[in-house]
């Protein structure tokens, strides 16, 4: 199982010959290598919310691909508004799970808002939310863009996920400081933080973030990734 690191919070999550990529926003985004801006392939596509930096690329590289996309009720419409097979968009909601072959998608609370801009107009995109991806190797938690809130405790209780991807960036989502409270609730053996380093305001670091681990002793081992970097296990 690989999880390579493409930038803001793009990831690519290859286990087995399948490639599942969670907010695949990738030509556009001036984090992203180069010569990562167009994979090989992508099988499934799961968006946390509709803003451009997460769900902006998601039906053109649907389309191109024949990707399967994850992704909450009234963004899957979107979606396929925007020229995706319907068949190829699978719509769900917070606290529903898909099975996908091996695997199993399961769409979190998260609090974040979410709009798709289209024509100069924001579309109500339903709510952001994270997602928990079990794998035939593990469960991964991508917080998707969110606060700091108490209910992590219930994805602990229900999941528990081995490996966290966490927003750090501080302004549009948690900073350092709560993220660090997040994955004191999440307990999470691994954790990778996203959502940082992609343009100037966003402010919190993988340093601080690690500093703050450690500083409060919590028995996660941090994985800092640059973009096009890959952990595996």
């Amino acid at each position: 199982m690989k999880i390579q690191f493409l930038g803001h919070s793009a990831c690519l999550i290859t286990s087995g010959d399948k490639i599942w990529a969670i907010d695949p926003w990738l030509s556009a985004n001036p984090a992203c290598p180069q010569n990562f801006k167009e994979p090989a392939k992508i099988d499934y596509i799961v968006l946390t919310h509709g803003h451009a930096d997460h769900a902006g690329e998601a039906s053109s590289l649907a389309k191109k691909y024949g990707s399967k996309i994850f992704a909450a009720y009234e963004l899957g419409l979107i979606m396929i508004q925007e020229g995706v097979p319907e068949s190829h968009v699978v719509l769900m909601n917070k606290g529903g799970t898909v099975q996908e072959g091996d695997f199993a998608v399961t769409l979190t609370h998260a609090f974040h808002s979410s709009g798709y801009e289209k024509n100069g107009e924001v579309l109500y995109a339903g709510e952001a939310c994270g997602v928990i991806l079990q794998t035939p190797e593990t469960t991964i938690y991508h917080a998707g863009d969110t606060a700091l809130f108490s209910d992590m405790e219930l994805i602990t209780y229900r999941f528990s996920p081995e490996i966290a991807l966490l927003p750090i960036g501080d302004r549009f989502t948690m900073g350092p400081e709560d993220a660090v409270e997040a994955l004191t609730i999440l307990e999470s053996p691994i954790v990778i933080p996203i959502h940082h380093s992609t343009f100037p305001f966003l402010t919190g670091t993988p340093a601080e973030f690690k500093r703050l681990v450690e500083k409060e002793g919590l028995d996660s081992t941090v994985i800092e990734l640059n973009p096009g970097e890959v952990y595996e296990r």
